[in-house]
């Protein structure tokens, strides 16, 4: 369940291992890239934490990140 606080859309995933976690990442960048909209996120062995806002909105939630946490989602 992506939480909205401080401005922004925020999920943790947790998978087997690292290469899984990789794989997950490899498949959010090819979709931010797509869209040309860049999450926030880090990578901790089989954890990556995201944080999704509009930066040229003003660094707030917008449905751009909304569709890009459900097409986060797809792909897990």
């Amino acid at each position: 369940m992506w939480k909205q606080t401080d401005n922004k859309l925020y999920k943790s995933f947790q998978f087997k291992d690292f290469i899984t976690a990789f794989s997950f990442m490899t498949k959010v960048a090819l979709l931010a890239e797509k869209s040309n909209h860049h999450p926030t996120w880090t990578n901790t062995y089989n954890k990556v934490e995201i944080w999704l806002s509009t930066h040229d909105a003003g660094d707030i939630v917008t449905d751009k990140d909304k569709l890009l946490a459900e097409e986060i989602d797809a792909v897990v």
